[in-house]
């Protein structure tokens, strides 16, 4: 992945502190620096060319995946890392302050309940519950003309079946991770107008 030197840098910085602070706060399963890269690293960078800017929402960033990653590879986009959860938004914080991330605002709360000035042009979840939720709950952020981009594992045909009506899908990518075996899909959701 053709990467400047210093956000490669800033990757790696990522992932030690990553590791260093899911030592005591178990932010994430995958305990192992190395396995951190392809499954949380590069997990997260294969989404590049699917956003569309300038503003790009993380739906449940958990430890800042893949909101991180991508703001360091798109510092022309502002994203914003949503979370419910205290002990993963201080995290995601204090990486962005460590890794200097200008670009990125870390916002505490639930979806549902989230009420910014301005609406986003790529909503992105990669472990959020299902797609039909996150459309429910998500609607009201999304610009006209926007997309969500939802990461999952396996083809995911009973959830899109299960998507409201004034959705359509655009498009599922199989996407292709170096180095991970696992099956991993990306279903591209507009809101018909």
């Amino acid at each position: 992945m053709p990467l400047p030197v210093e956000d490669r840098q800033r990757l790696l910085a990522f992932v030690r502190l990553l590791a260093k602070w899911n030592a005591a706060y178990n932010l994430t399963a995958v305990r192992d620096p190395e396995e951190m890269i392809t499954r949380h690293l590069l997990d997260s960078l294969v989404l590049l060319p699917f956003l569309q800017g300038p503003r790009v929402l993380d739906i449940g960033t958990g430890p800042g995946l893949p909101g991180i990653p991508l703001a360091v590879a798109r510092p022309d986009c502002t994203f914003t890392l949503l979370d419910a959860n205290a002990k993963k938004t201080r995290f995601v914080t204090q990486a962005v302050g460590e890794l200097g991330l200008k670009n990125v605002e870390v916002v505490q709360a639930r979806v549902e309940n989230y009420r910014p000035e301005q609406k986003f042009d790529t909503l992105v979840a990669r472990a959020f519950s299902s797609i039909a939720d996150m459309l429910t709950n998500a609607r009201h952020l999304c610009t006209p003309g926007g997309r969500f981009l939802a990461m999952k594992g396996v083809y995911p045909e009973g959830e899109l079946a299960a998507i409201p009506a004034d959705y359509t899908v655009s498009e599922v990518v199989a996407l292709k991770v170096p180095g991970l075996e696992a099956a991993r899909h990306l279903a591209i959701i507009t809101l018909r107008s």
